[in-house]
């Protein structure tokens, strides 16, 4: 049994544990969380997207392959074991080409399952939720259903041919799309049950009719709103009440649990709640990186009152232009005044800033921030007022006060609010 079979096995002889799933693919995110991982003798699950990354490289230029040996080497410079990393694929379907004929789009599809499937991705999210040009809108149950049926059997297929165990898939989608909303506005909606049992139905309904039995014995989870979200300001914070009836409608299917999208910024207390009603996996992105930039932000400042304007790294102001000449990522999400703008991309919660810090400007200004404030030092005085959450593990030598390791840190404190909120047994306390 891989770790995501073992966990719906104990999920379901009732220990209210989950799993978090690390969405990201930024290498000081992703060795935060193998570090949270570490301290807390976890497995750790790390997906990519069906956008980030695919067969023609994905906005990162990864392909399925080059994710894997990409992730594989970080886990090897942490001494994070292989055995204990699960490898994801997030919405694998024709999302990236819907604006291309059915065929065409399903045909991209397939070639996208196979290759993150020949990779080594164990855990398969199928959605074909989306409509290809000239579909119907929204899409029926029945034709979803299909359409994710026949890239399971790509994936069966894809699974055996490389030799690796057969993947166990996600099935379902929520409303609305994962990411942060543009304005959460009246707030969003839980999923009824009656919509989960026709997603369910739906999809096991298509899996039979292509012989797939074994393989829909693999299907561990449903992608469900529990009602949860953020957009660019504000954030919509569990509600187990309004959930109640959603949960309890999953406690009769032993073999499933709830997969949770968009829980960035949840509290802790919300975590827990959410893994005890059996929302056992819980995606996060946007608050990892936003992390990420509240940190790197925080030395920039501190790097202001360190050193001469002509000697900094200029890091905030060369994130903001990086995001002005390619406005691309971000132009669609945001709106407002020019001032108004200024502060989205900055300071969203969406965080659209996170697709530039690989940009080459943004990388050379990073490095310039880390080095000079190696050349300086940080002082305590100026850690406590721009990191405050630092400056214990630092008095205590459980941290070193050098840049990246306080970058880190400052992801590993959101990190290790899933990690509580998934391996520790607390949530009734705290609920």
């Amino acid at each position: 049994m891989s770790p995501l079979q073992t966990l719906i096995r104990d999920h379901h002889e009732g220990r209210a544990i989950g799993m978090p799933s690390v969405c990201c693919s930024n290498p000081q995110v992703l060795l935060a969380a193998m570090e949270t991982a570490l301290a807390h003798n976890a497995p750790l699950l790390v997906e990519a997207t069906s956008n980030q990354v695919d067969q023609f490289g994905g906005y990162t230029g990864m392909r399925p392959a080059d994710f894997v040996a990409y992730v594989h080497d970080l886990a090897n410079k942490t001494g994070f074991p292989l055995e204990r990393l699960v490898l994801g694929g997030d919405h694998l379907g024709p999302n990236t080409w819907q604006n291309l004929p059915p065929d065409q789009a399903r045909e991209n599809a397939r070639v996208l399952i196979a290759d993150y499937v020949s990779a080594g991705f164990h855990k398969i999210h199928l959605d074909c939720s989306m409509s290809c040009a000239g579909d119907p809108k929204p899409l029926p149950d029945a034709v979803v259903a299909a359409r994710s049926a026949d890239l399971a059997l790509v994936a069966e297929r894809a699974a055996l041919r490389a030799g690796f165990p057969p993947p166990v898939y996600i099935v379902g989608t929520e409303v609305p799309v994962p990411g942060g909303e543009a304005s959460l506005g009246g707030g969003v909606q839980v999923t009824s049950p009656q919509a989960a049992e026709a997603t369910l139905e739906a999809h096991r309904e298509a899996f039979m009719a292509l012989g797939l039995n074994s393989a829909w014995e693999r299907v561990i989870a449903l992608v469900v709103q529990p009602g949860v979200d953020f957009d660019h300001s504000s954030v919509q914070q569990y509600a187990p009440q309004a959930a109640s009836t959603l949960s309890s409608f999953i406690t009769g299917y032993p073999g499933l649990v709830f997969e949770a999208h968009s829980t960035d910024y949840q509290t802790e207390r919300a975590l827990h709640c959410l893994v005890r009603d059996h929302f056992a996996i819980l995606k996060v992105g946007p608050a990892a990186t936003f992390a990420l930039r509240e940190a790197c932000f925080a030395l920039a400042a501190i790097e202001d009152e360190l050193l001469p304007m002509e000697r900094r790294s200029g890091l905030v102001e060369v994130l903001d232009q990086c995001m002005q000449i390619a406005p691309h990522h971000w132009k669609k999400h945001y709106a407002g005044a020019p001032a108004e703008l200024r502060v989205l991309r900055r300071y969203a919660l969406s965080d659209r800033s996170r697709y530039y810090w690989g940009d080459a400007p943004v990388q050379q200004a990073l490095e310039t921030l880390y080095a000079n404030l190696e050349e300086t030092g940080i002082p305590l005085s100026l850690l406590s007022q721009y990191l405050p959450e630092a400056v214990e593990a630092v008095q205590l030598g459980q941290l070193a006060p050098r840049a990246a390791d306080l970058a880190r840190h400052k992801v590993r404190l959101v990190l290790a609010k899933y990690m509580r909120a998934c391996h520790a047994n607390q949530a009734e306390a705290l609920c």
